[in-house]
């Protein structure tokens, strides 16, 4: 097993450029952590201890796994109130994709399908790991940012994906201040913790959807530069990982697809380890 799942508990920090945000936030009530100890994750690792099952559709779970697979379940922004549900895109070929990639890849006992859980779902608090897509599309009202803020606080590991340009950038981070209206989206570097617990991740190379990687246009709208940035908390643990201008969830579903680049998807499943094993340990 890489020592980095060992060490993953040792982050460090670099100085990190600012990026957006503003006020203030007062921690919660102290509760048991969501992360594991990076001892405690590698006797999990070998016994195959518990977290959850079932059905994205309704949310339900059942502890049987080392690791569930959560996405987001949001209501869109008004301006995108008539649109499809964007918190489903990319499912479930993206979400069963990248569960049988993290099992042939790591020795993490994970379950065969994902769940959708909303913000105000108390179960939310039992999984370390979240992923939302196409949150350029979201529209968190103010209890849902007090639900999330308190997620994150506590231990949880934010994942957000799949949204591109200006205006979308716009109205993730409208949301966003809600939950952490005083903590700076900050550019993340190279050295940071989170590219570094398995698989040691330093290519800037943007990830495009499908369509982009067949016809050689990597960029949609007006989201030319790819950008990961990212929200910490007090003591340097990284709470939000933001891919903004690229796709991960497209290079993991079409994994298996010879017109989507391989070193691409690779890539992209290498960035979402690293995400979950950072969240197991951190």
């Amino acid at each position: 097993m890489n020592t980095a799942i060992v060490e993953a508990g040792s982050c460090f920090m670099n100085q990190h450029p600012v990026i957006t945000m503003p006020d203030s936030d007062t921690p919660r009530r102290s509760v048991l952590p969501l992360r594991a100890s990076g001892m405690l994750l590698c006797l999990m690792l070998m016994c195959g201890l518990a977290m959850a099952v079932n059905s994205l559709k309704d949310g339900s779970t059942a502890q049987t796994s080392e690791f569930q697979f959560i996405r987001l379940h949001y209501n869109n922004h008004p301006q995108f109130i008539s649109s499809r549900n964007n918190w489903l895109t990319d499912t479930p070929g993206a979400d069963l994709h990248f569960l049988g990639g993290v099992k042939r890849l790591t020795r993490i006992d994970t379950t065969d399908d994902s769940v959708g859980l909303p913000v105000m779902d108390d179960r939310l608090f039992d999984y370390p790991f979240i992923y939302a897509v196409e949150v350029g599309h979201w529209g968190l009202n103010d209890a849902e940012a007090q639900r999330l803020r308190d997620y994150l606080l506590r231990g949880g590991f934010l994942v957000v994906d799949d949204f591109h340009g200006t205006q979308e950038w716009a109205v993730f981070t409208e949301s966003m201040q809600k939950v952490f209206p005083d903590r700076p989206i900050v550019e993340l570097t190279d050295k940071d913790a989170v590219f570094h617990v398995l698989f040691d991740v330093d290519q800037r190379v943007q990830i495009p959807n499908v369509r982009g990687a067949m016809n050689g246009q990597t960029w949609e709208k007006d989201g030319y530069t790819p950008h990961w940035r990212g929200i910490f908390d007090d003591d340097g643990r990284l709470m939000v990982a933001i891919n903004f201008n690229m796709d991960l969830g497209d290079a993991w579903e079409h994994a298996d697809n010879p017109q989507y680049p391989e070193p691409l998807t690779r890539l992209a499943y290498h960035f979402g380890i690293d995400y979950i094993l950072y969240s197991m340990t951190h």
